[in-house]
């Protein structure tokens, strides 16, 4: 039995015809039993796309024999990837491990869960035999599909920077499939601020000027920037906020790889420790590259009409009347404030995640679009609610020197000065425009991220 796939356009759609041949020479006796009866039509879109090589929408025999062959060597080498004992089989601390290598801690549970789905003779360990039989005619195996769907990425750009950077594996940086991701990134970021511009220039506005003798409401703050400087007003700032995000996120991912190689105990394998510190210094390594366009940021979004012509103006007039130190006041409340924000998304996000692949990942690695970006959303608004007072205090040591009759204090007098005459809650002035723009900013940067991923020609 020879088996012959005749792609049926436009439905892309395959009749399966069995017959001698190929059975004994690609080891595919227990494929062929699992597949439909002659007369039933299957989607297979991903072999399609995977074995058509001159892209007619038609897998030939040639094809669909080159794509067996090309695909089990796949399944080889990532099977010996998986196999750290190289005993012939892979058992659930495995799996662990290996998830765990590409950036991605699961449970016990989970890891069992996902062995069990391939184990057929219910020996809790996966063979050679079993893993190619589970797997050869899937072109994505679950353990990929699980580390695509939830490999915690900073594409969910709500504004700001202290997330640790994105984690990609050994085949997405030879293919250069990285800067790709980098770029579709990148892009979604700056129309996500570019959205959320007006509810990001209120949060800085009440951080700065908002206290309990000078109460300023959302409305009311709206309604005094539009009537100094109109409606383009609301977007003072945003030109630096986007300019900013390209060299930032250059800085991070090149200081990420090259610290995850520093600190790592094992050459190759990066724990979990491990990736959250090298996350917290390239993090800090990018905001001590990039920090005075963070100063600048905030004199351009609290500018009056007319005080500032454009970046260069601001730069300029900053360092004729303070000098090059006021590039990097609140510098240091600003780095203080990366590990607790990296630190709970991180574990917020990992917590929701062991949650949903024990609970409720059955039939599928995919957990959904609204899964994914809840788990985020959720996991970012934690971090910048431990991490705000420090942002806080940040906000005002960069606009102290623009603000009229405002004192010089540095970072442990201002916080002595707010707590004694606001009480506590005072480190928390503008969270309500800081928190209604999350759901936004999220739902803005995940559609531009996956029509960027579209146009690049990233595979889902």
């Amino acid at each position: 039995e020879i088996f012959l796939c005749v792609i049926l356009p436009p439905a892309g759609r395959i009749k399966q015809l069995l017959f001698e041949e190929m059975k004994e020479s690609l080891h595919v006796r227990a494929e062929l039993k699992a597949l439909p009866a002659p007369d039933e039509e299957v989607r297979q879109p991903k072999i399609i796309s995977s074995g058509d090589q001159n892209k007619d929408e038609v897998l030939d025999f040639d094809e669909f024999t080159k794509y067996l062959k090309e695909h089990e060597k796949k399944l080889k080498l990532t099977f010996k990837s998986l196999d750290k004992n190289n005993d012939g089989r892979i058992d659930f601390m495995e799996i662990k491990q290996s998830l765990a290598d590409l950036g991605l801690d699961i449970t016990k549970e989970a890891a069992e869960k996902i062995l069990q789905s391939i184990d057929v003779d219910g020996t809790m360990t996966v063979d050679w035999n079993e893993w190619r039989e589970h797997f050869l005619f899937n072109p994505a195996t679950n353990l990929q599909e699980i580390i695509r769907y939830w490999k915690h990425t900073t594409v969910l750009d709500i504004g700001d920077s202290l997330t640790i950077p994105d984690e990609f594996t050994e085949e997405e940086k030879t293919t250069g499939m990285w800067w790709k991701q980098l770029s579709a990134g990148a892009m979604a970021g700056a129309v996500s601020r570019t959205g959320t511009a007006p509810l990001d220039r209120m949060k800085v506005f009440m951080q700065v000027h908002a206290s309990k003798s000078n109460k300023i409401s959302l409305v009311g703050g709206f309604k005094q920037m539009l009537k100094e400087g109109g409606v383009s007003s609301l977007w003072r700032g945003n030109g630096i906020n986007v300019l900013k995000i390209a060299p930032e996120t250059a800085i991070k991912f090149m200081a990420y790889e090259q610290y995850k190689k520093l600190l790592s105990s094992e050459p190759g394998k990066v724990k979990t420790h491990e990736r959250f510190m090298a996350g917290s210094l390239a993090g800090a390594t990018a905001q001590t590259a990039i920090y005075p366009m963070e100063v600048m940021k905030t004199r351009l979004t609290l500018r009056k009409t007319g005080q500032y012509s454009g970046m260069f103006d601001c730069a300029k007039k900053i360092l004729k009347k303070e000098g090059v130190k006021a590039f990097y006041k609140g510098y240091i409340p600003n780095i203080l404030g990366i590990i607790p924000y990296a630190g709970i998304d991180l574990a917020v996000y990992e917590s929701l995640k062991n949650l949903w692949l024990s609970h409720y990942a059955k039939d599928t690695a995919n957990p959904g679009v609204l899964v994914l970006l809840g788990c985020g959303t959720i996991s970012s608004t934690c971090g910048q609610l431990a991490s705000y007072p420090l942002a806080l205090i940040r906000t005002r040591m960069q606009a102290q020197a623009s603000v009229e009759g405002s004192e010089q204090l540095p970072m442990n007098l201002m916080v002595k000065k707010i707590l004694e005459k606001e009480g506590f809650f005072g480190l928390y002035r503008g969270i309500l425009p800081n928190f209604m723009k999350v759901i936004p900013a999220v739902s803005i940067s995940y559609v531009v991220y996956e029509y960027m991923r579209s146009g690049l020609g990233i595979q889902k």
